[in-house]
């Protein structure tokens, strides 16, 4: 009987060889097809060979950038992921619906053109979307207004048009909307979604209010810049205390700032170029290490709470008063690096004159109520004046005249 058990081992082997071979699961033929369809539709940009795998006698399974859970596509990122490649040219095929099993879309910078296919909307699945800097055109409404489970959307530097869907403001699992740089025009929806971490729409032709609960408490970055949005934020900033990168510039946003915004954990506040207006009053020490609150309306005394922020642009302002004797110290310690204050109304700065501002730290003062030391560094932009008309400066004037 001895004998025999070699026969017997080669036997088993041999049936879970078979075995295995006849369960191995060959790829839907819907999904072959449709990956068929999305090959002849793209194609790569000179120096890419991105495409170079996917011969259809072999296994799609084994193609660049197509990723399978037993007979069915569930992931496919188009194009080389290396930083400069040089990506794909073409459109996406409409065919891309019939992966009704993927989970995650991503077509790497290239020229793809022509709209996104409204097949899209059957992917029930999608999590993740991102076709970023490409030339993808149309609108987002028949597009993308059905996928619920989308978590991530970047549709950031295309040419896109239309209005952003209200629909994905009711999207419960999104984490990330990132639309920046395209032509969408229109009012930002609510989002009543708790899950919401990253919202950037900064350069497009977004206009009118931001309601109080536009935004969900969970935000962490927010980028709106470079937009035609208008009318008051404090109530909806006052709420968004998680916020670590803020930047509402370029914008004809009204109205005051709230005074906890500056205790949030935000690393880069940007605010400059609107109407905001009020008497900056922090409620501690400000630990923000660039705060941009340039070419507004602010007025009153500089709070000496600013004075740890490493880069700060109050300049085209109306603030008066003397320049805070703290942000002076931390100037000419280097612990200020830039500190521009021109076009303001302010009055006086404690500077000996024997003192040499560090080479590594940028201030400049002109066209205040003061004569600026000598020694201070401007912007081409400040101007060649350097101080402003004695009329201008009285009592009263701050708040009535132009900055």
């Amino acid at each position: 009987m001895k004998k025999l058990y070699p026969l017997i081992t080669v036997s088993l082997v041999l049936y879970l060889s078979i075995t295995i071979s006849v369960t191995k699961a060959m790829l839907d033929p819907v999904d072959f097809l449709a990956l068929q369809a999305i090959r002849k539709s793209l194609n790569d940009l000179p120096g890419s060979n991105f495409f170079s795998s996917w011969d259809f006698t072999s296994d799609p399974c084994n193609f660049n950038g197509v990723y399978c859970v037993s007979d069915r596509v569930i992931a496919l990122n188009l194009g080389d992921p290396t930083a400069g490649s040089p990506g794909l040219t073409g459109h996406i095929h409409p065919y891309i619906g019939k992966l009704s099993s993927l989970i995650e879309l991503s077509i790497v910078p290239g020229r793809i053109i022509g709209t996104l296919p409204d097949t899209l909307n059957q992917l029930k699945n999608l999590r993740f979307l991102a076709i970023s800097k490409n030339f993808i055109s149309g609108d987002l409404h028949y597009s993308i207004t059905e996928l619920k489970n989308l978590r991530t959307i970047d549709l950031s530097y295309n040419q896109l048009t239309g209005s952003i869907p209200r629909r994905i403001g009711t999207f419960r699992s999104l984490n990330n909307l990132i639309l920046c740089h395209n032509h969408l025009h229109g009012s930002v929806p609510p989002f009543f979604t708790q899950s919401l971490t990253r919202v950037d729409l900064k350069h497009n032709k977004l206009t009118g209010y931001l309601l109080r609960w536009t935004f969900p408490s969970t935000l962490q970055y927010l980028s709106l810049s470079g937009n035609r949005l208008t009318g008051p934020v404090d109530r909806l900033l006052a709420r968004l205390n998680r916020l670590n990168y803020l930047d509402l510039s370029m914008n004809q946003f009204t109205g005051t700032i709230p005074a906890n915004l500056f205790t949030f954990p935000i690393s880069d506040l940007q605010l400059q170029r609107n109407m905001f207006t009020g008497n900056l009053q922090p409620l501690n020490q400000v630990m923000i290490g660039t705060i941009d609150i340039s070419h507004n309306k602010f007025y009153g005394q500089i709070s000496p709470l600013f004075a740890s922020v490493q880069k700060l642009y109050m300049n085209h302002n109306k603030f008066t008063g003397k320049v805070p004797e703290s942000m002076v110290a931390n100037l000419m310690s280097a612990n200020i690096q830039i500190l521009y204050l021109q076009h303001n109304y302010l009055s006086g700065i404690q500077i000996n004159p024997m003192a040499e501002i560090p080479l590594s730290s940028s201030v400049c003062l002109q066209y205040n109520c003061m004569v600026p030391p000598t020694h201070t560094t401007c912007p081409v932009s400040a101007g060649t004046e350097s101080t402003r008309p004695a009329d201008q400066c009285g009592s009263g004037w701050h708040g009535k005249g132009k900055t």
